[in-house]
């Protein structure tokens, strides 16, 4: 069968696809910078070939590539440094198609549509990027389908909304799961009322090799949205529910963000992601329904209730006494 490479496999979307992939029985090579955590979170599957790279190396992204059919493109940078993401584009490319390699599937976001003109954004909204994270996303994905459409090499790309689920840090709902499950005050980034949807991080690997080996996929991009739109206070309210507590909110906005800021090089960037909140950018996926036929959503209640229990196991785990060695 053939290998497909996952680049940025230790994030969550690249555990995501590792799993489907794993149910399907297919080979994979999982790709990163530190072979020990790729090791910890894939070394007991045999399926799961482990490469280290350096982006900085072009010879080094030719040899994790080599002898790949497609490759899944998954890398993150520092919300800081989002003037990489062009040029870790450019040099994957650049060495995916030395060695060969048929297709590339890459995971994107709504930040290079900008500010949505229609209450529901289809792939035919105008790609118009209001910030500086946008336009650095949108030259991104520009190099996949200027190549694509050179025809140096097939390219699709997979929009997503925020997302949520087990190990999945970097969510606007996160510390309201934490909390949550302490019985605490969470901590958030309003406004907590507005329109707003959430894809579930487990819900998308099936979707991204759905996406992969579908011939009409290529050439263009597509949306998946969220399981239905809701607001962060109606979620929260859920997840304390679940927790066994009374909610409990602090909603910070745009101006405790820049004070977070002085101290947090992540919270300084949110900043200029805000609009996001007060606009949302709400998917509609109708297109990639058509294709597939079927995209399987998980209802926000069972998606809060595995967070929760994914949470709880790994607090279990921290508060476990390390086992002293036995003398001798």
């Amino acid at each position: 069968m053939e290998t497909v490479a996952l680049f940025g496999a230790s994030g969550v979307i690249g555990q995501s696809v590792a799993r489907a992939l794993q149910a399907q029985g297919r080979p994979y090579r999982v790709v990163g910078r530190s072979e020990g955590s790729l090791r910890r979170e894939f070394g007991a599957d045999p399926r799961a070939e482990v490469v280290t790279w350096n982006p900085e190396d072009p010879a080094s992204i030719r040899a994790a590539a080599r002898g790949v059919r497609t490759l899944i493109y998954m890398v993150g940078v520092n919300y800081w440094q989002f003037h990489l993401h062009p040029e870790l584009m450019r040099r994957t490319l650049d060495a995916a198609i030395a060695e060969g390699v048929e297709r590339v599937v890459l995971i994107g976001t709504v930040y290079p549509y900008g500010l949505p003109r229609t209450a529901r954004v289809t792939e035919s909204h105008p790609r118009e990027p209001n910030s500086y994270k946008g336009r650095m996303r949108k030259a991104q994905e520009d190099l996949l389908l200027e190549a694509d459409a050179a025809g140096r090499i097939r390219g699709t790309l997979l929009r997503l909304p925020d997302f949520y689920g087990p190990g999945v840090e970097r969510s606007f709902l996160y510390r309201a799961f934490v909390a949550a499950s302490q019985g605490k005050r969470a901590p958030l980034i309003g406004p907590l009322d507005a329109p707003h949807e959430f894809v579930f991080v487990n819900d998308v690997g099936p979707v991204v090799t759905a996406l992969m080996d579908e011939p009409r996929a290529y050439g263009r991009f597509w949306n998946l949205a969220g399981a239905s739109v809701t607001t962060q206070r109606q979620l929260v309210k859920e997840i304390y529910a679940q927790a066994g507590h009374k909610p409990k909110m602090l909603a910070m906005g745009k101006g405790m963000l820049r004070l977070a800021g002085l101290f947090d090089p992540f919270m300084r960037e949110l900043v200029e992601m805000h609009y996001l909140l007060t606009n949302p950018v709400l998917l509609d996926d109708s297109a990639l329904r058509g294709l597939l036929g079927t995209v399987h959503k998980t209802p926000y209640p069972e998606g809060i209730r595995q967070t929760l229990a994914a949470l709880h196991r790994e607090q279990e785990a921290k508060a476990r006494p390390a086992r002293v060695p036995a003398a001798t």
